[in-house]
């Protein structure tokens, strides 16, 4: 076939295009509900339909893809369910932020309308980023694409609350919780984010009730104080041993408050006196429970204070710290106060410094859940790659607190329970009620919360397959196979997952869990927009390629280690992509339909080396796809595209398949060559999926697209040739060839000069592989002339190479010009000194040292050792021209 069926150049856009669409369009990523294939089955997580594809998204999305298309190779009857998640809070503020445009609010519009609009927004706008995942190669079933707001799913999360809540394991009641004045609503432990702080620790006085003395606390949060009912003292302090008061007066407060007793409290902590507040802290709220103390709310839905803070009532909360504490110090009352290092709580989505705040809420009562969810691990039901994230699992299920399900939005599952003005019932059903069913009343209000999003979202794995109804795919699919994500939500979603699959489903959700790492600049820093290090995934690809992209992802994603991203390192995939491109070229222009009927008979001792190194290839990369070392499986093929089949076969191969004479010889060499070629693009197909797939449907020894095609067999034997270790045999005959090429490097000899070369050995068995490989060594080395003699004590003008027991001469006579070279090394060696004394000055310069970033001093150490090995090659270069000048 001729080279010009694959243009000269790569063009990924176009047909990066081309083959998606038609991959859709003949349903190559539709999975069966029921079939005779061994079943394969991953659910996404659910991106949120207010998303845009970063660098998370494309790990995620190319590591999945990895594996269902390597999955389907393999012959299984994959299943990639996809779907969006209504993402509550984010979609609620995307809209009211629209409205808010057209000066419009959502209490103007009200709860229906306002629906009315997010629906509207979301047919309009929110399934972007699917057709983004979709750039990337995403090869997901998109027939079957759920949303959490879905009908079906919508049924299930009642089906879901009401059990619960039957089962006693839903409840309402007053707690803790955090509170976003942005987002008027409360938010799990888990949509608070941490960001240390420059704060105070303020010391305030608490007087005795006559007057004088008093204890002195410590707080971040004098605000709070206004709602304080207690001072807490450890009973094992010495320094309160002896108090006898009971009472204290509260500050700026005509109130007295009692001092309580407990082991709680830190010694070590401030004065050792804790103030309680049990409406704005969560410990202190269980003192209060435990001390039988009033819960004094003083910080309001909007942040303000209430009129519980008397003068300081309707202040925002952070003014009124601030005028709280000029109060205090005008009364004398404030001791001191310490600068502070604080851990501060914000919103997930907004930023909002979050309020702890005591409210009716709706909780599930997570223990028993978690238990089984934990369990399930310890015995092995379900593997957490790498292992050592289990621990960090462990430590959050064995230690959970209840889960706040409830929100204060109108985007979302509205919660399934209506209360009865008339009798006070309380009615949970899965289908709304027409009066009350323990009175008859008709006059019933359904509770106006939402669920929180990782609700719905808990169910995702089974309530995307159908359930509650038994379908045949949930029969078929559940449960899946493995679930590919980041830590951040380890126990957002994977362990309320597996709390709810195993309680409704009685089997975990999936048997892997694979959590990859995070994909940071090249430095290794995180990705921030206001660190301006932010790279565009869809911005990569228009440039470089998905292909590129995708392999530079694999390529670096080792278990337990972060990638450092660069788009250097994408385009120095690209120039892969482009060796592969260009050696398929060449392939086509000797490759026919006669290629894959010649049997493989008769081999070379090369093509029965470039056979088996396939085959070790193949078993490579399905043994690093099947363990999640994405990374050792694309190094695998990475190494045989560039160096064994490209760098060695190839060139190697090159006087056979031009062959005039002998027909067989050149007729073998090109079945090995097509088949290794079609091995090869199979094998690099899940990795790099668009050029494969182009690549594929120019050999004329294959049909239908490369996702019908069969993985290459790992257990397939390679001929061999009187039972000899090919790939030992080879490596010998390479090193030969290497050691003649860096003697060609080192000594600066032109790659177009042929050479006279002597190699002497008494090793029987290396002398029989240089004379049986004679013709392909001086074809690979550019010899004019190889001779193999045994060792004699001639003095030779040459350059050496050790390769096993045998001594290679490159002679040098009449090669190069000694003078000149000595000349030439002179030079080299003074620039490089010069260059090491640069480095030296800076690494010894204790301000470069202190001030310059890490990752800038670790570059600089590695130019040092650099240059010192390439100093040392050149001083022994030079010995050895002026040692054969004489």
């Amino acid at each position: 076939m001729s080279s010009d069926s694959l243009e000269k150049g790569y063009n990924p856009a176009g047909i990066e295009k081309k083959w998606y669409e038609q991959w859709e369009k003949q349903g190559f990523f539709k999975a069966l509900d029921t079939s005779e294939k061994r079943p394969y089955s991953i659910v996404i997580p659910p991106p949120n339909v207010t998303g845009v594809l970063h660098m998370g998204h494309a790990l995620n999305i190319t590591v999945q893809d990895i594996m269902c298309r390597f999955r389907r190779l393999m012959g299984d009857n994959v299943l990639w369910m996809p779907g969006t998640d209504h993402a509550g809070i984010a979609t609620q503020n995307v809209v009211e932020r629209n409205l808010a445009q057209k000066g419009i609010t959502r209490d103007q519009l009200g709860r229906e309308t306002f629906i009315e609009e997010v629906w509207k927004w979301r047919n309009e706008s929110g399934g972007a980023i699917i057709n983004q995942l979709k750039r990337i190669g995403a090869s997901c079933d998109w027939d079957r694409e759920r949303f959490t707001m879905d009908e079906g799913l919508s049924e299930a999360v009642r089906k879901v609350f009401v059990r619960l809540y039957k089962e006693g394991l839903i409840y309402e009641g007053n707690y803790i919780t955090n509170w976003c004045p942005r987002c008027k609503t409360a938010l799990a432990d888990l949509e608070v984010e941490y960001e240390e702080q420059d704060s105070f620790l303020y010391y305030i006085k608490y007087p005795f009730e006559d007057g004088n003395e008093g204890l002195v606390v410590a707080t971040t949060r004098p605000e709070t104080m206004f709602g304080d009912t207690g001072v807490a003292l450890n009973p094992n302090d010495d320094r309160y041993k002896d108090l006898a008061e009971t009472v204290v007066m509260l500050p700026l407060t005509d109130r007295k408050i009692p001092i309580v007793r407990d082991d709680y409290v830190d010694t070590t902590f401030g004065t050792g006196a804790l103030k309680i507040t049990p409406a704005h802290d969560p410990n202190d709220f269980n003192l209060g429970k435990t001390h039988n103390l009033e819960s004094i709310k003083v910080i309001d839905d909007d942040g303000k204070m209430t009129e519980e803070a008397g003068r300081f009532a309707g202040l925002d909360r952070f003014v009124c710290r601030t005028e709280a504490v000029k109060a205090l110090e005008e009364l004398g009352l404030l001791v001191k106060k310490e600068p502070l290092k604080n851990s501060v709580g914000q919103c997930y989505r907004c930023r909002t410094v979050v309020e702890p705040s005591l409210s009716k809420q709706w909780f599930v009562k997570a223990g028993p859940l978690a238990k089984e969810a934990a369990d399930a691990v310890r015995n092995g039901q379900t593997r957490i790659v790498p292992e050592n994230w289990s621990k960090t699992y462990f430590d959050w299920l064995d230690n959970i607190r209840d889960w706040c399900i409830s929100r204060q939005i109108w985007w979302g599952h509205r919660i399934p329970v209506w209360k009865c003005a008339a009798c006070n019932g309380v009615i949970v059903e899965e289908q709304d009620p027409d009066c009350c069913t323990f009175c008859g009343s008709k006059d019933i209000i359904q509770e106006t919360d939402v669920l929180d999003t990782w609700f719905s979202s808990a169910l995702w794995p089974f309530s995307t397959m159908g359930w509650p109804e038994n379908t045949d795919l949930l029969k078929t699919f559940y449960p899946t196979n493995a679930l590919v994500t980041g830590f951040d939500i380890l126990f957002f979603w994977v362990a309320r997952m597996m709390m709810m699959g195993i309680h409704f489903m009685g089997e975990v959700p999936f048997k892997d869990v694979y959590i990859h790492a995070l994909v940071r600049d090249e430095h290794g820093k995180k990705m921030s927009k206001s660190k301006g290090n932010v790279i565009d995934p869809l911005k990569v690809i228009d440039t470089y390629g998905a292909d590129a992209f995708r392999f530079t992802l694999a390529a670096f994603a080792a278990q337990g280690r972060d990638v450092k991203m660069s788009e250097e390192r994408v385009e120095g995939y690209r120039h892969f992509v482009n060796k592969l491109w260009n050696a398929s070229r060449f392939a086509l222009m000797h490759v026919d339909e006669q290629s894959k009927t010649i049997p493989l008979e008769n081999l070379s001792p090369m093509e029965s080396w470039i056979m088996e190194r396939s085959t070790a290839t193949a078993r490579a990369v399905k043994e690093g796809i099947e363990e999640y070392r994405f990374n050792e499986a694309a190094s695998a093929i990475y190494q045989f595209v560039w160096h064994e089949f490209c760098d060695w076969f190839l060139e190697a191969e090159k006087p056979a398949l031009y062959e005039k004479e002998g027909l067989d010889r050149r007729n073998t060499a090109r079945a090995v060559l097509a088949r290794v070629l079609q091995d090869t693009v199979v094998m690099l197909h899940p990795f790099m999926p668009f050029v494969t797939e182009e690549i594929w449907h120019m050999l004329p020894t294959v049909e239908n697209s490369i996702m019908a095609a069969h993985f290459p067999d790992v257990s397939e034997s390679v001929p061999s040739i009187n039972g000899r270790n090919i790939q030992a045999d080879m490596d010998f005959v390479f090193g030969l060839v290497s050691g003649i090429r860096n003697i060609r490097g080192e000594m600066n000899i032109q790659p177009s000069l042929t050479l006279q070369v002597l190699m002497q050995t008494r090793d029987d068995n290396e002398t029989a592989l240089i004379v049986e490989n004679r013709s392909m060594i001086e074809n690979l080395s550019r010899l004019e002339h190889l001779e193999v003699s045994l060792p004699v004590t001639t003095k030779i003008s040459s350059a050496t190479a050790v390769v096993g027991n045998t001594t290679v001469h490159v002679l040098l006579e009449g090669v190069i010009d000694f003078d000149k070279e000595e000349q030439r090394l002179n030079k080299e060696i003074e620039k490089i000194t010069k260059e090491l004394l640069s480095i030296s000055k800076r690494l010894n310069n204790e301000s470069f040292l202190e001030k310059a970033p890490e990752d800038v001093v670790q570059k600089v150490n590695d130019q040092q050792a650099e240059l010192e090995i390439k100093n040392d090659k050149l001083k022994s270069n030079l010995k050895r021209i002026q040692t054969m000048k004489g």
